[in-house]
């Protein structure tokens, strides 16, 4: 392998240019993002930074405990972005948490990755990223479908249809939303674009050829962890959104 090819910290800096470039375009047109393009680039290069010294201590002084540590810490931030229907967060927060334990603990049962916390953090966080846009977007979705379907979901649960029952088309709709992003890039790969993983490992030198196979790995359980977060905190939010006697309790 050779050695990695990185950007100094003047390269780092030389591409704030983008970002000024960015926010010039958004001024000119009057798009009212310059101050949330500002705060969010900044943000997110201090959070980097900030990650990447606590990385260190992690991967140099607490080992695996530690990297499921940062997993487990990762899954409890985003399940906060949950929103949409009632006790959202907790929703969001058990799907992911789901879709997690099951993906991330497969790949280490199997065999699959290495148990070791410089493996198990970036894997980690990937699944959690990926199980947290479609826990947000199925929880979004099915408040969207709740509200504007009231009124025939109500007739179906008048007629003595249960409330899983009269909801489920609503369901099915709010997950086929929340997984077809995945499924439609999953088609492509490779076609359109190269995925992150197997860019990185190009960028640091592995054969493509290698890099594929963990690509293909990513991609699996990228699809895995969706699926799971989007169903499991589908079906917490439809407890949180019916009463005892199966009537909505979702306001207008």
């Amino acid at each position: 392998m050779t050695g990695v090819s990185v950007p100094s910290w003047g390269g780092v800096a030389a591409s704030l240019l983008l970002i000024v470039l960015t926010v010039v375009v958004a001024y000119r047109q009057r798009l009212g993002l310059t101050r949330e393009l500002v705060v969010a680039s900044v943000r997110g290069g201090v959070q980097l930074v900030a990650v990447g010294a606590v990385l260190l201590v992690v991967f140099r002084r607490t080992g695996l405990p530690g990297a499921f540590g940062w997993v487990t810490l990762m899954v409890v931030i985003a399940g906060q972005r949950g929103a949409g229907v009632p006790r959202a967060r907790q929703a969001a927060t058990v799907g992911v948490a789901t879709g997690t334990v099951v993906t991330l603990g497969a790949l280490v049962l199997l065999g699959v990755i290495a148990t070791e916390a410089r493996v198990v953090v970036p894997v980690g966080g990937m699944i959690v990223s990926s199980a947290m846009l479609a826990a947000g977007v199925a929880l979004r979705r099915l408040g969207e479908e709740t509200r504007t379907a009231r009124s025939a979901i109500e007739a179906r649960l008048s007629l003595g249809l249960p409330a899983r029952e009269a909801f489920l088309p609503h369901q099915r709709s709010a997950l086929r939303t929340a997984l077809l992003p995945s499924i439609d890039s999953t088609k492509v790969v490779g076609l359109i674009s190269l995925p992150g993983a197997m860019t990185g490992l190009i960028l640091a030198g592995v054969d493509p050829l290698t890099a594929i196979r963990y690509q293909i790995v990513v991609m699996y359980m990228l699809l895995t962890a969706t699926a799971l977060a989007a169903l499991t905190a589908a079906r917490v939010a439809e407890h949180a959104l019916f009463d005892d006697a199966h009537w909505l309790v979702l306001s207008r």
